[in-house]
């Protein structure tokens, strides 16, 4: 692992992109600040984290042997070896919230954001931008959201973590390689928060519909069985799970 430490950067994804369109990165290069001035999570939120306190870092991950309509295994995979890497450190009750945040009973303590690297028009490397709520514990201004000292009472070290989740990663990324793709979706759907549960979703037009998650399809899509005994696929686009 190559990292690159820096006191505050605009986002960590965009650092690590544009570094690697200007030059050849070694993979695993890792850059981890200790302020994010405007990070980002899916569909264009922000992530809002305390400075100094928390976890925040991209990966860069040279990538060629996934097909475009595969790209949500690497993101099934991040999202496990997160758990995997929180599950070492002893956090209780954790759960994947689709599409790839982790929850510890019911709290967000981390989000990930997965975005490509595009050269010569194909696909050549993904940059994994991974905020991880470590020993910040208020969070007055966002609901639903934890850390892992909150949790705990614990302070942990930030380059501890920071390794565990990069070794577990490079787990996971062989399991993507060497075509474990069954098993990797598998073992995502088994932690998916609130599956097999009666859930409420919103739908982009404001409305709202009940159902139950049943699982992922292979391009990443929810499967939702509705009321009327349907089972449909929603993007990240079309439905947002209400807690």
């Amino acid at each position: 692992m190559n990292l690159i430490k820096l006191d505050a950067i605009d986002s960590t994804n965009s650092f690590l992109k544009s570094l690697a369109m200007q030059s050849e990165l070694d993979d695993y290069t890792v850059v981890m600040t200790e302020k994010q001035l405007a990070g980002r999570g899916q569909m264009g939120t922000h992530w809002v984290s305390e400075a100094g306190k928390n976890l925040t870092f991209s990966v860069f991950k040279k990538i060629n042997y996934l097909q475009k309509e595969e790209q949500f295994y690497l993101s099934m995979a991040v999202a496990l070896a997160v758990y995997d890497a929180l599950t070492y450190f002893a956090i209780p009750d954790l759960k994947i919230k689709w599409p790839n945040d982790i929850l510890s009973a019911n709290s967000k303590i981390c989000g990930i954001l997965i975005e490509s690297v595009i050269k010569e028009r194909t696909l050549s490397a993904s940059v994994i931008g991974v905020g991880l709520n470590l020993n910040q514990t208020d969070f007055q201004q966002v609901t639903n959201a934890s850390s892992l000292k909150k949790i705990t009472g614990v302070f942990y070290q930030k380059e501890e973590v920071l390794q565990k989740i990069v070794e577990e990663i490079q787990k996971y990324e062989a399991w993507v390689a060497n075509r474990k793709l069954l098993q990797i979706k598998e073992n995502f759907e088994q932690h998916l928060f609130r599956r097999d549960k009666p859930s409420t979703f919103k739908l982009k037009n404001g409305e709202l519909i009940m159902g139950f998650i049943k699982g992922v399809a292979n391009n990443g899509c929810l499967q939702v069985l509705l009321e009327n005994e349907v089972l449909k696929e929603f993007d990240l686009k079309e439905l947002k799970l209400l807690y």
